[in-house]
């Protein structure tokens, strides 16, 4: 039986998918690309901006337009957070728990050809095991470690369709790690809905997983996927000091660049802790590579102040912005606030912003013109190779070299949005 599966949003759902891929698999299913006319389609949506709803819906649509005939079944984020949605053809519904159940859920579905409902949204007390030993065709390896968010934020839906922190056990963590590694994976990925609260509800916490982590033999890199400002912790900072198997790369959002949106926003934090914490983790690793993500256009925030998000956001010198404008979601605080603003102005604040973070990417890229890096090569295409080095520059060289093989590599120029580099 053929099966074409979609990820929509970030990657615990690219983790996820994978999980349900490897399953499926496992059990007699074969993967094929999600265009193809399939038996079963899988879609795994997303609902943090009022796009994601859109994409979710229209890939929804379009597998039922691939195969009229096919399962189609959509799960994840938006189904939690829209769960009367409804359409035909659309067979069988998940939301974020048991996603483990696909296989039985699908032979149910065959055997009795009725629309299937699976949402346990109140029922988000423990973490849902998965566990994966590969990754077709990819050098890096993602590895979810916790699952919810505690946080709620005032823009955020997250809360509502993630539930509450849950953790991976330690070993189990570890234990998976190790197998990833000894199938040839050099690069391992740590990701979670609130990563750095890892062990929230157990008797250990991030910096206690994290140092066992940099002891397992083989791994080459170690990247946190994304870290609140206020997890990195003294213990958490140390860790990274000391340890040079974890990248030169920490992406901590910060999501508006003025402490009157800050606080509108329920953010833990105003900007003084978050350039002394910046500082902080440029005495330890002075080249970091430090992105962030940045919502424009949050209710209340006029012109004065997002110009001093702009001011913010070159006083830090990120390495790269990840710009959201700002998507109102039903039920969350941010609905409540006066002085929302236009698309159109949303729009234009993004591509300023944008044009800031590209200026910021290639400073910080011209810092490493005549320098060398050891690049993990990821892909060949029309001529040239692709891979990146720990500190996530995006590196192009010439001729075709061998896939996740890592290369000593001279950076030699510029030329957005990669460094272009030879062999040394």
């Amino acid at each position: 039986m053929k099966v074409g599966i979609l990820t929509l949003g970030c990657k615990v759902n690219m983790y996820e998918s994978e999980f349900v891929a490897n399953l499926l698999k496992s059990n007699g299913f074969e993967i094929c690309d999600f265009h193809d006319v399939c038996d079963v389609y899988i879609i795994n949506t997303c609902t943090v901006t009022n796009t994601s709803d859109i994409k979710s819906r229209k890939m929804i649509r379009q597998a039922i337009r691939n195969n009229p005939d096919a399962c189609v079944v959509a799960m994840g984020c938006f189904i939690e957070a829209n769960k009367n949605y409804q359409i035909p053809g659309l067979d069988i519904v998940i939301g974020n728990k048991d996603k483990s159940k696909i296989v039985e859920l699908i032979h149910q579905y065959f055997e009795k050809k009725n629309i299937i409902k699976d949402l346990y949204s109140n029922r988000f007390t423990e973490f849902e095991d998965m566990y994966i030993k590969e990754f077709p065709g990819r050098t890096r390896a993602f590895v979810k470690i916790q699952d919810g968010c505690d946080n709620f934020c005032s823009y955020c839906i997250i809360p509502f369709v993630r539930g509450k922190c849950r953790s991976k056990d330690k070993d189990k963590v570890i234990s998976e790690i190790n197998d990833l590694v000894s199938n040839g994976y050099q690069e391992v990925v740590l990701t979670g809905i609130h990563t750095g609260n890892y062990g929230y509800d157990k008797d250990y916490d991030f910096a206690d997983l994290l140092s066992e982590v940099v002891k397992i033999e083989g791994l080459k890199r170690l990247r946190i996927s994304s870290i609140e400002i206020t997890e990195l912790n003294d213990r958490v900072l140390s860790i990274i000091k000391d340890n040079d198997v974890i990248v030169d790369h920490l992406h901590i959002p910060m999501q508006a660049g003025s402490d009157e949106i800050l606080k509108l926003m329920n953010r833990k934090y105003d900007l003084d802790y978050y350039f002394k914490k910046i500082e902080q983790i440029r005495k330890i690793r002075p080249m970091i590579s430090i992105t962030t993500d940045v919502i424009v256009g949050f209710p209340g925030e006029d012109e004065k102040l997002f110009e001093k998000t702009i001011e913010t956001c070159k006083k830090i010198g990120f390495a790269k912005i990840h710009v959201f404008p700002f998507s109102l979601r039903n039920g969350t605080k941010a609905e409540e606030l006066p002085n929302h603003l236009s698309n159109e102005e949303k729009k234009k604040r993004s591509r300023k912003l944008l044009e800031v973070s590209k200026e910021l990417e290639n400073n910080y890229f011209s810092k490493f013109i005549g320098k060398s890096g050891s690049v993990l090569i990821e892909q060949y295409k029309d001529g040239y190779s692709y891979g990146h080095t720990g500190n996530f520059l995006n590196i192009k060289i010439e001729g075709k070299l061998e896939h996740n093989k890592f290369y000593d590599v001279l950076i030699t120029d510029i030329s957005y949005p990669y460094c272009i580099g030879k062999i040394k």
